[in-house]
């Protein structure tokens, strides 16, 4: 399988992350791949006509896009723990994984408008106010987190929580959100989390 892939993705450190709790990064093989907003890749768009990371390419040459997609096919291809199938627990972690999903893409329009020659402030304003609120809701849930089995929840959260140490490191969220900070030193030395730190390069 082709991944399409980025060592400074947090959606592509996702599907990382799954492939390493799964042990399937043998299977992968990494495509170095740049999907900038305004410069669409035609590399990626082969696969991906959005042209957008991660994207993954199975040996059929059918293609899986966006990250939970992917990170679900590993799941059911390894029969993984990682996605609940049915009850509270599915719920649970769907939902994390969607505030985690949530929390990057705001993070990165963030990042974004922040590399913009004249930054909108009312959009800086506003995007600095959701992470802000963000992290005061999940640091009420760092005991049902840690209490929880290790999932696609956990793993997306730890993907924006190690986004903001890679890109917002002067935010000090750390203190923001105390019991998630927490948490996530506990989670930062699981080996597929310590693995896949991102990185320049």
């Amino acid at each position: 399988m082709k991944l399409h892939w980025s060592p400074k993705s947090p959606y592509v450190r996702k599907v990382m992350i799954c492939a390493e709790e799964l042990k399937l990064t043998g299977q992968l093989t990494l495509v170095r791949s740049v999907a900038a907003m305004l410069k669409p890749n035609p590399a990626i768009m082969q696969d991906n006509p959005l042209s957008k990371i991660p994207t993954l390419v199975l040996d059929d040459g059918r293609s899986l896009f966006d990250s939970g997609v992917i990170c679900e096919y590993l799941d059911d291809l390894a029969g993984g723990p990682l996605f609940p199938r049915t009850g509270a627990a599915r719920w649970q972690a769907l939902r994390w994984q969607a505030f985690g999903n949530g929390l990057m893409d705001v993070l990165i329009l963030w990042r974004n408008e922040r590399e913009r020659e004249q930054p909108i402030t009312v959009l800086m304003d506003a995007f600095e106010l959701k992470a802000r609120a963000s992290l005061a809701q999940l640091d009420t849930e760092a005991g049902a987190l840690e209490a929880g089995a290790f999932g696609i929840g956990h793993a997306t959260l730890c993907c924006a929580l190690g986004y903001l140490d890679y890109r917002f490191e002067a935010m000090g969220w750390r203190t923001l959100a105390p019991a998630l900070a927490r948490w996530y030193a506990v989670m930062r030395e699981r080996p597929s989390i310590r693995l896949t730190e991102p990185a320049d390069g």
